[in-house]
């Protein structure tokens, strides 16, 4: 016979058994969290003044363009569900999805696209980046020579209809708004919030995260946002940035468990960490180019022949296989091969000759010039963005040039975003390291940085005008040959002018944890957390 249970021995078991439904129930309520480890933190997340993919990262996080990539990198709707297009090309009509909502709950409209667009190339903004949306019609005029804002191509049919017009038809003008510019704001929160509106529990964003925490430095925090119109399929509750611009740590911290994804670590670990974590090291070929730029407003970089030289004497064989343990490939053109329509890149008149052959003519151009052995002494200053490889390349040119020229060199190095920022707001320098990732498949994407026009991203000043002349007429001609018989023409010039060297054509390391699932490595170097999830 049972005894009767006392009311504490009652008590005791209830406690008991909800402390095992709770503990079985666990699992289900576990929140599934991606610590990304990502390499500096970002200027800001303010779409109008972004220009580099540790903040593209995080802000295709948080917003939704009309356009978006999917998990392979590829052009797919994203705010707007679907679109036509005119005959001619030139007239865009994009139709907004009916439950695409901000994550505070107010509909995303078609208005709020007129405005963010018009934010952008409105010249009071100052945006950086503006003239990659150049191909909306008016949007050069208004934005370099103060047009009415009210000019520009973009109008809101209704409510969830957007019309764009365009200078001239841009094939890959579908990838453009999908680049962090033409990321929406919302209208209603800028007008309440002004500048702030980028801050956590103040940004209203429509992508499949929300901002709820940025310590400057540490870490920012995603969560998901559950008022997005694919919130259903997104697997993830939450993602970390961690702004690591210190290799070393961030690779400790990933072998640790700590991190499950993590972007770019020391080239000369790549064996090591293939040894011990096998194929979560992955190497994927990327449309991006490393090279260093020469300040052609200061003597001696305004010389064509001492540029010609400085580039001749770096060995880029010793940079790809030394450096980067065989991880990127030389390079000899400043637009990375792999493009469609525009075949292999044209390089320099120096590339098929041997690197003696490069060092002697490279002497001869110094002496010729009045630099060198018995003329002026070569002082030189590279700067570069605070990264162990970045380093390792410096210090390696450095020797080169000493070698060569028995120049004097310096180095200088400040985090990412400074780095960057200096050359863009147009701080004097002698060479800095400098790298591009295409925005979008065409080769327009590189050389366009190089024109007169382009106060930003044209860090070496140059000027040419039968350069800018091809641009331009690159712009207007519609038959693919044609334009890229143009294109080559103009990287030809380019490479001949050298105020740009290209070192190396390269490809993206990544560290993926086998926890991490819907991960695959694309060109565009494009991984969306939302098409991601953990499995532990």
């Amino acid at each position: 016979m049972t005894a009767p249970l006392t009311a504490v021995t009652r008590h005791l078991r209830r406690a008991a058994l909800i402390g095992s439904l709770l503990l079985g129930a666990s699992p289900a309520l576990a929140e599934a969290v991606l610590n990304r480890g990502n390499a500096g933190e970002p200027q800001t997340l303010d779409q109008a003044h972004t220009s580099i993919n540790i903040e593209a990262f995080i802000l295709k996080d948080l917003y939704e363009g009309l356009t978006t990539h999917d998990a392979k990198g590829e052009i797919v709707p994203g705010a707007a569900e679907s679109w036509t297009v005119s005959d001619d090309g030139t007239v865009y009509t994009f139709k907004l999805r009916e439950n695409g909502k901000w994550s505070d709950g107010s509909p995303v409209t078609a208005e709020d696209f007129v405005f963010s667009l018009s934010r952008i190339e409105d010249p009071k903004t100052a945006a950086g980046y503006a003239n990659i949306l150049y191909p909306i019609k008016n949007a050069e005029k208004i934005n370099k020579s103060g047009l009415a804002l009210d000019q520009l191509g973009v109008k809101a049919i209704d409510a969830k209809t957007l019309e764009i017009t365009l200078e001239r038809a841009t094939p890959y003008f579908l990838e453009l708004l999908a680049h962090q510019t033409a990321l929406p704001v919302s209208k209603a929160s800028f007008e309440k919030n002004g500048t702030d509106f980028v801050k956590p529990g103040i940004m209203v964003s429509n992508g499949g995260f929300k901002l709820t925490e940025h310590v400057a430095n540490d870490h920012l925090t995603l969560t998901k946002n559950e008022q997005h119109w694919d919130a259903a399929n997104i697997k993830l509750d939450k993602v970390v940035f961690y702004p690591l611009e210190d290799q070393a740590a961030a690779v400790r911290r990933y072998e640790a468990g700590e991190l499950h994804v993590n972007y770019n670590f020391s080239a000369d670990q790549i064996e090591r960490l293939k040894t011990l974590v096998g194929d979560e090291v992955h190497i994927s070929p990327a449309l991006a180019t490393y090279y260093y730029v020469f300040d052609t407003r200061t003597a001696p970089m305004d010389d064509v022949r001492v540029r010609r030289a400085l580039s001749m004497a770096i060995d880029r064989d010793f940079l790809a296989k030394e450096i980067y343990s065989g991880s990127q490939q030389p390079a000899y053109g400043f637009v990375p091969p792999g493009l469609p329509d525009y075949g292999a890149p044209s390089v320099a008149d120096f590339a098929t000759k041997s690197q003696l052959d490069r060092e002697d003519d490279a002497l001869a151009l110094l002496k010729e010039a009045g630099y060198g052995e018995g003329g002026k002494p070569l002082d030189i200053e590279i700067r570069y963005n605070t990264n162990p490889n970045h380093e390792r390349v410096a210090t390696a040119v450095a020797d080169m040039w000493k070698t060569a020229f028995n120049a004097k060199v310096t180095m200088v190095n400040l985090d990412v975003s400074s780095h960057y920022a200096y050359l863009q707001e147009g701080g004097k320098f002698s060479v800095a390291r400098a790298g591009w990732t295409a925005d979008y498949g065409d080769p327009e994407n590189f050389l366009a940085m190089n024109t007169t026009s382009n106060v930003t991203f044209n860090y070496a000043k140059w000027s040419n005008a039968d350069y800018d002349a091809l641009m331009a007429k690159s712009n207007d001609e519609k038959d693919p040959a044609a334009r890229a018989k143009l294109l080559h023409e103009a990287e030809t010039i380019l490479m001949k002018e050298q105020p740009v060297a290209p070192l190396l054509y390269q490809n993206e390391l990544w560290l993926v944890s086998k926890k991490v699932k819907g991960w695959v490595d694309n060109a565009n170097n494009e991984h969306p957390s939302r098409f991601l999830s953990i499995a532990e």
